[in-house]
């Protein structure tokens, strides 16, 4: 099965500093790249733009629609036996002991 681990955290706040959260990511990501199908980090999100239609009309919103504590800052998509293995992995996420990981389920569509 499929499952998408997304990583949130508040921006700057990270425990650590960015060089030495890349290196704990690059390590990760060799420990887990039996699992890993993808993944990817995002700018951060004062680079956003949020679109929503409303009445026929799009609109645009610069940054973030929401205001949060914690921002979308990556993901991976996972391929695990089931979601006990998944949320294993998703604990060995960096980001988790400071952030959130959503684990989610891909919706199989036949």
């Amino acid at each position: 099965m499929q499952y998408l681990a997304l990583i949130y955290a508040g921006e700057g706040e990270d425990d650590v500093d960015m060089e030495t959260l890349i290196g704990q990511y690059r390590a990760f990501e060799e420990q887990a790249a039996k699992v890993i199908l993808g993944g990817n980090a995002l700018e951060a999100v004062s680079t956003a733009t949020s679109v929503r239609v409303r009445k026929g009309k799009s609109e645009l919103i610069d940054g973030p629609f929401a205001e949060t504590k914690e921002q979308l800052g990556g993901y991976y998509l996972l391929e695990c036996k089931d979601l006990d293995e998944a949320l294993l992995w998703a604990a060995k996420i960096p980001t988790a002991r400071y952030g959130t990981i959503e684990v989610r389920p891909i919706m199989m569509i036949e």
